[in-house]
Order: structure tokens, then C-alpha cells, then sequence
């Protein structure tokens, strides 16, 4: 079995790391950069630093705790929210951060994706989508940290995305996110099969035997992780733990 990559997921309100469930309701959890330091120390393989409020209040505020982040953390990082122009992206990418993940401007001006992808490497480009299930095997895409309906179907939208330069893809389950039900596998199952291109699972994580369903089955390269590890309720290495167990290539880790 291929290789997965264990992701910590940050959601940033302000200078707060918070936590919600569907997107919504959110609480405040702590710095960012002390939760993200620790799990670089556990051995997190990348972190992912999401604005959430940023499209809502058309910012991005996140390029000092990117350059506080760099100054202790060697690991990459992906920077989503607010994103709107090459010239967003750049300013992110000098502030430390190694991909950045674009969803409402992607949705608005998908030309975006393509720019992006050209002026850096599609390996930077992360096509960052907030899906809900809207019937059997079908699932609307969704704007805004989860507020907004795009009318988008999530297959076609993805396949799009990828056609125009998207290299990876952040799929996160709004129907999951904050759960602890586990992963939409069928979600995931059905975007790792239309496209070629690397897939983080995100969303629902409740314990570390979650993953294994939706790497096997779901066919996911990735899964980003909040809730569990902010509150406690497992480490990096309990999950790889698990990972390593079921047989499943993890990447070697003894400690910084």
C-alpha cells in the first residue's frame, strides 16, 4: 500500500486556533502556533493553516503566524482562505507557506486555479473543496467555510478544478467536519476515482482507526486532522501507530 501523509488541520479565526462542528459554532482552542508545534514535534508530515473567516471579510491575516510557524517549523505548510489573486498567493508563499488551498475565488474565477498552477508549479495549487451530500452518491460544492451553496456538483467541479491546473485537493465533508463519525468515504471514493491527482480526506476524524476506511477504501493519499488532536484524544504517533498496523506505508519517524 502507498504511502499516506498524516496532516494537521488548524482552522484560524483572527489570531485564535478555533474548533467547530460543520463549519459553524466555533470555539476558541488556543495559539495556533503552540498546538502547531507540538505536533511537529509528535511528527506531523504537513499542517494545514485555514482562514475561516477570511472570504467572509475579503483578508487573509495569516502571513505573521505563517512567518512565526517557519521559524520553528520545518515541515510543509498549505495556507487557505482569502486567497483571491496571484498576488495573494505570493504574498502567503514569501510569508513561509509551501501550497496554498483556494476554494470561494476558485468557485468565482476559476481562471485563478490555472494562474496559480502556472506561476508556481501545480504541486502549490491545492483546490480546496467544502462539499454536502445533497442526495444519494451526490454532493453540492459550498463557499465561504461552508455558508454558501455554489448550485457546483463536486465531480464536476473537481475534474474541472484538476483540468485547470489543481494539483492536490483538499476535500473536506461538511456532513462530517467536527463529528467525530469518521470520514465520508463515499465522498472520498467517488472524487479518488475521476482523478489522478493527490487527495487529502478531511473532516469527521473521531479515532485513529477512521483512517484506515477511508485510505483503503476511499482511496485517499492524506488525512487532515483537528479535532482529534486538539483535544487530546490521540497523538501523531498513536495514529501512525495504527497506520503502521494495517499495514499501511507511513513515514519513518524518531523524533526532532
Amino acid at each position: 500500500m502507498r504511502n499516506i501523509r498524516l496532516i494537521a488541520r488548524l482552522d484560524i479565526k483572527g489570531p485564535n486556533l478555533i474548533k467547530g462542528i460543520h463549519l459553524e459554532g466555533l470555539r476558541v482552542i488556543g495559539s495556533p502556533n503552540e498546538y502547531a508545534l507540538r505536533y511537529y514535534q509528535q511528527g506531523v508530515d504537513e499542517l494545514i493553516y485555514m482562514d475561516c473567516v477570511a472570504s467572509l471579510y475579503d483578508r487573509n491575516h495569516l502571513g505573521d503566524i505563517i512567518r512565526s510557524a517557519a521559524k520553528d517549523i520545518f515541515v510543509p505548510m498549505t495556507v487557505g482562505g482569502g486567497i483571491r489573486s496571484v498576488e495573494d498567493a505570493t504574498q502567503i508563499l514569501r510569508s513561509g507557506a509551501d501550497k496554498v488551498a483556494v476554494n470561494t475565488a476558485a468557485v468565482a474565477n476559476p481562471k485563478l486555479i490555472n494562474e496559480i498552477s502556472r506561476r508556481f508549479g501545480s504541486q502549490c495549487m491545492v483546490l480546496s473543496i467544502e462539499a454536502k451530500e445533497v442526495g444519494k452518491d451526490r454532493w453540492e460544492v459550498y463557499t465561504d467555510n461552508g455558508r454558501e451553496r455554489t448550485g457546483l456538483d463536486v465531480i464536476a467541479w473537481v475534474k474541472k478544478g484538476v483540468a485547470m491546473g489543481a494539483g492536490e485537493v483538499l476535500l473536506t465533508s461538511v456532513d462530517r467536519e467536527g463529528t467525530r463519525k469518521g470520514f465520508d468515504t463515499a465522498l472520498v471514493k467517488a472524487v479518488t476515482a475521476e482523478v489522478s491527482i493527490p487527495v487529502i480526506a478531511s473532516g469527521g476524524m473521531g479515532k485513529p482507526e477512521d483512517l484506515v476506511g477511508v485510505v483503503s477504501v476511499g482511496g485517499a493519499d492524506a488525512v487532515a486532522m483537528a479535532d482529534i488532536l486538539h483535544y487530546n484524544r490521540a497523538g501523531i504517533g498513536e495514529i501512525r501507530n495504527v497506520a503502521k498496523e494495517t499495514g499501511m506505508g507511513v513515514r519513518y519517524y524518531e523524533g526532532y
